[in-house]
């Protein structure tokens, strides 16, 4: 078979398709990725093959600027996530992405949640799609707008409008709201903490402090924003391991740098071991490889989907959520003490954890849409 795997150029998006990915490849598929050039160092190591189509997010960001004057980055209102995922990325990338596809021909396509490249792909083939989901479904308002606007984007193209056949689904159920309801085509899949295979271990040597692993993201690794806290980390006794994003250098930091240790881009599989807390900006990607591993989090929700990670995380007992104005410094050191020593913290996330080791793997999902 040819299987497309389908993106939005960001790695929280692209990271969970990976072990997917692998599992068909390595079942004798023929697979290859749809997503911006600029990914192509994500994807080279993992052996995968890329079909360059569109820009990457900051390109995506000014036209939405530019159009509309709202950033769904820091504040997402439904209009505005619409306007990202379905509204201008496709615009700037569907033509190229028909192009580039074209003598792919896939015969299954898997798309995460908030990408409508690949669905329309799909749909100019005739080919199912399989949409891959990351963190807690999202409200209906935002899915609704997106939906409402890749349909337009399809009768523009002149294709038919039609939702995912399957729904790839990496949350635990112990974890969702009580509303939640299982929808058609329901199929769960083990969230994996992103690695690269046959790669050298990162893995920090053991520490006999507590280990703390600041991360925030690629995208949300701001010095500015991140130093006061880290200043107030490191006066205690503990270990602190702060990864920097794409972007961030160590000396932008307003830090005692013989106090914190900075890494660049690492295997979260390889940072997740040996650490005791996770203090995030809840992306989805690294609230699922902490919850994976059986680590407590302290989330600090900074836009996007995040808010809707850290509710869940707060609400399962797995760790504390700090809600702009109470992220301060203070209660965040406070908070690192919580998950540190809080037995009921350490017991409901050890429990999600064997929850998720339960979940079908990616080889087993593979095996299933084959069929």
């Amino acid at each position: 078979m040819r299987i497309l795997l389908s993106s939005v150029p960001q790695h929280g998006h692209l990271l969970p398709l990976l072990p997917l990915a692998r599992a068909f490849r390595d079942r004798g598929h023929d697979v290859a990725v749809l997503t911006a050039a600029g990914m192509a160092p994500v994807l080279a190591p993992q052996g995968l093959d890329l079909l360059a189509a569109g820009p990457l997010p900051d390109v995506l960001f000014a036209e939405v600027a530019r159009r509309t004057g709202a950033d769904p980055a820091t504040n997402p209102t439904p209009d505005s996530v619409a306007e990202f995922f379905a509204g201008t990325r496709v615009d700037l990338t569907a033509d190229e992405a028909l192009a580039v596809t074209a003598d792919f021909r896939p015969d299954l396509v898997v798309s995460e949640l908030c990408d409508y490249v690949g669905p329309l792909v799909a749909a100019s083939t005739d080919t199912p799609v399989a949409t891959l989901a990351f963190g807690p479904p999202l409200p209906p308002p935002f899915t609704d707008a997106m939906a409402a606007m890749a349909r337009s984007r399809h009768e523009e193209h002149g294709l038919p409008w039609r939702p995912g056949k399957w729904l790839l689904d990496t949350w635990p159920t112990s974890m969702r709201a009580e509303e939640w309801r299982q929808p058609e085509g329901w199929l769960p899949l083990r969230p994996e903490a992103f690695r690269e295979p046959g790669a050298e271990s990162a893995k920090l040597a053991p520490s006999e402090r507590p280990r703390v692993l600041v991360t925030f993201g690629t995208f949300f690794s701001r010095p500015d924003r991140l130093s006061p806290l880290l200043r107030s980390l490191s006066t205690l006794d503990f270990e602190i391991v702060v990864t920097l994003g794409l972007a961030a250098r160590p000396e932008e930091f307003d830090v005692d740098p013989s106090r914190i240790t900075f890494v660049g881009f690492t295997p979260m599989d390889d940072l997740l071991d040996g650490a005791d807390v996770v203090v995030t900006h809840g992306g989805a990607g690294t609230t699922s490889a902490a919850l994976s591993k059986g680590v407590p989090l302290v989330v600090l929700p900074q836009g996007a989907d995040q808010f809707f990670q850290a509710e869940r995380v707060a609400a399962a007992g797995a760790g504390i959520a700090l809600l702009p104005p109470s992220q301060t410094p203070e209660a965040t050191v406070a908070a690192v003490r919580t998950a540190l020593e809080d037995v009921d913290v350490r017991e409901s996330v050890r429990m999600i954890a064997k929850e998720i080791a339960a979940m079908p793997a990616a080889p087993d999902v593979a095996a299933t849409l084959e069929a």
